[in-house]
């Protein structure tokens, strides 16, 4: 077995920001994997070790030099790379400079099948490994790509933050490796007050060891103990639970070489504040995990991640309490400022807050949202109350968009709205129909809890899908700025629990209110670009819910877009043809050749004198198909529907067995292409069956 050694490469420099060093793992490993692979030096596991002050390659078991190849690669035949004169033809230069050699090099040699052929044979010889590892380094750490870099020194090199030394090692063996102003060394640094070193690295086997010996941890070991930690904290106080989101959680765990875990404690007064705002200045201000309760609530307790010296915990409290005390003051007088004033003051304010350029303000929007809103109530509960409570919610939905606390908290606009209605004794139902109209967020995400809320979030949802499709300016593959994919996701699931709306003409009633507004668009064009974007949207919802494909397509093709229409028909014939699924292709099949047969320009009158009995049993099952077709989708019996669209299947097939279609005589042949659209009218309303052949 060849000799191998652990390889080393560590960029130590100025504490480099959360984010992009998370992102910086990523690439890292990528990049060195490559390199070794690309300069076919045989290597181990790749792992990656970071801290705020570091980005470390750990590589296992690196080859100390890249194999010899010699290689034999076989050209044209000899009567083709030379010609009469003996000279080397286009074939044979082609050849060579394939092979990389020169002409002359190429070597004549029969081969097994008796013909003689040219050949190229070439040695490539072992390249050292502390060569490879050297220009690999180099260009790795240059070929970081960071969000923003920086220069320093009197060279032109940049990087996130300043390198201050770089550890590369093959063994014990340094590594030539030269960036900046700075060359490889044996040493690393540690914990920069509690171990600040440099610490020789013996080899790079050992690399960790002494990491840990100058109190520095990797990611892995750091989370290890601030979960431990938070455990704990959770462990003395039953019941209680740590608030730790995982982006934010992350987040500390690179800004921590040594992590402690400490608890701190904020004034009761604070409490009285809206507990989103509280935890939301000391998760993204100060990276403080707050303390919840047995019953849920907030308490005054939070968790700090401390990166100091275990001895100093007392005064690491202090300042911390001192710091979110500041923070919390500030949270305060924002909610106690914005309680001084009423909703509907800060509506009125919405008129100088834009929308979107072309779309006009928020307060239009408002005014949109209202109407929208108190349509779907009317049509959804018919009840005047909710009515009134739908329209009001709309109007104070964005009032708290200029409200101080929101300003400084964007995160909370909706939740502090609801608590401003709250205190100004709105109606509970305005109030929580305020503080859940931004649901559902994404896909698989709560609703709003009441039919008020509901109304509101889907009307401000579709007002702004319709407005962008009405200005020409859609989602793309790339470009989602307004969130229109997530938008139509969260009508369809809220239009889901609302089945007596109809999509289509609210989405009439969007673009209506747009034109009254004054903005100019083909409706038509722009109804029908909305209509067939939400169609997408039901299309690969259903697949989600593992309904077959062709029994979506057979329902996509008759235009319906009701969510929970759509996605109930496309699942009952479904359910259907699983049943019977012989049946359900014959009839597809015979679908599919009447609809072809057919024209519709002749209408669907049949001339009951002129028929044979296998037209007239036809006919007779397309009566009774159309009236318990008719009454099964006026029940909203989708499955009931399917199997009466079944029950044709018996009396097709025996019709084009027995009959001539293309009768000769074309009165004969005109009342059996009126009969054939009459059978394919009973599917109309509830799917295209042809979509269900697999002999299409």
């Amino acid at each position: 077995m060849a000799a191998t050694k652990d390889f080393l490469l560590e960029i130590g420099t100025e504490e480099m920001p959360s984010a992009p060093l998370l992102k910086a793992i990523v690439q890292y490993k990528k990049l060195v994997s490559a390199g070794l692979d690309e300069a076919g030096l045989a290597h181990g596991e790749v792992r990656v070790i970071s801290t705020p002050r570091r980005l470390a390659a750990c590589v296992k078991d690196v080859a100390l030099a890249t194999d010899e190849i010699n290689e034999v690669m076989r050209g044209p035949k000899c009567e083709i790379a030379f010609d009469a004169a003996g000279m080397p033809t286009k074939a044979a230069e082609g050849f060579a400079r394939k092979a990389g050699i020169e002409v002359s090099k190429l070597a004549r040699r029969v081969d097994a099948d008796g013909h003689e052929y040219v050949f190229a044979e070439r040695t490539i010889p072992s390249v050292s490994a502390l060569k490879i590892l050297s220009e690999l380094s180099e260009h790795t750490i240059a070929a970081l790509d960071w969000p923003r870099s920086q220069r320093w020194g009197s060279t032109h090199e940049r990087f996130v933050r300043p390198i201050r030394w770089i550890c590369a090692l093959l063994g014990s063996e340094v590594v030539p490796v030269r960036y900046a102003d700075v060359v490889s060394l044996n040493t690393t640094r540690g914990h920069r007050v509690l171990g600040p070193g440099p610490y020789v690295v013996e080899d790079s086997s050992v690399y960790e060891q002494v990491l840990e010996d100058a109190c520095v941890l990797s990611a892995e070991r750091r989370r290890e103990v601030i979960l431990e930690g938070i455990a704990r904290v959770e462990a003395e106080r039953p019941g209680s639970h740590v608030d730790a989101p995982k982006t934010v959680f992350d987040e500390v765990i690179n800004l921590t070489e040594w992590p402690s875990v400490l608890v701190g404690t904020f004034d009761e007064e604070f409490l009285k504040v809206p507990h989103e705002i509280i935890t939301e200045s000391m998760l993204s201000n100060q990276r403080y995990f707050p303390i919840y309760d047995a019953d849920g609530q907030l308490t005054r307790s939070f968790i700090i991640v401390s990166n100091a010296d275990s001895a100093c915990a007392e005064r690491v409290i202090d300042g911390n309490e001192r710091v979110v005390r500041a923070r919390l003051d500030d949270a305060k007088f924002f909610f106690d400022e914005d309680l001084k004033r009423p909703l509907d003051e800060f509506a009125e304010r919405l008129s100088d807050v834009v929308f979107q350029e072309k779309l006009g303000t928020v307060l239009q929007k408002v005014g949109r949202i209202e109407k929208i809103a108190a349509a779907l109530a009317e049509v959804d509960s018919g009840d005047n109350r909710a009515v009134e409570l739908a329209r009001r919610a709309a109007h104070l939905s964005k009032a708290d968009l200029v409200s101080q606390a929101v300003v400084e908290f964007t995160s909370q606009q909706g939740v502090m709205g609801g608590y401003y209605a709250q205190a100004a004794g709105e109606d509970s139902e305005v109030a929580d129909a305020i503080r859940e109209q931004y649901r559902p967020r994404f896909a698989g995400d709560a609703l709003p809890s009441g039919k008020i809320g509901r109304y509101v979030a889907a009307a401000d949802k579709l007002d702004t899908i319709c407005g962008l499709f009405a200005i020409n300016e859609p989602p793309t593959g790339s470009s989602d700025p307004y969130a229109v994919r997530r938008a139509a996701i969260g009508v369809i699931a809220l239009l889901r629990t609302m089945p007596q709306v109809h999509l289509k003409n609210f989405i009439r009633c969007s673009l209506e209110l747009y034109a009254r507004q004054g903005l100019h668009f083909d409706a038509q064009s722009v109804q029908a670009d909305v209509e067939a974007y939400f169609l997408g949207r039901l299309v690969t919802i259903g697949r989600d819910e593992k309904i077959s494909q062709d029994a979506i397509d057979a329902v996509a093709h008759i235009g319906v877009i009701d969510p929970e229409e759509f996605l109930l028909r496309a699942r009952s014939l479904d359910e259907a043809r699983a049943h019977d699924p012989e049946n359900f292709e014959n009839l597809a099949v015979a679908y599919n050749r009447a609809a072809k047969l057919g024209d519709m320009s002749l209408g669907t009158d049949v001339d009951e004198t002129m028929l044979t009995a296998p037209e007239e049993a036809l006919l007779a099952a397309c009566k009774e198909g159309e009236k318990n077709v008719a009454e099964a989708l006026e029940d909203k019996n989708f499955e009931r529907a399917a199997v009466c669209l079944g029950k044709l299947r018996e009396p097709i097939d025996r019709f084009f067995n027995e009959v001539l279609v293309m009768d000769e005589d074309a009165t004969v042949r005109g009342n059996r292409l009126r009969l054939l659209n009459r059978f394919t009218q009973v599917f109309e309303h509830v799917a295209d069956i042809g979509a269900l052949s697999h002999k299409k």
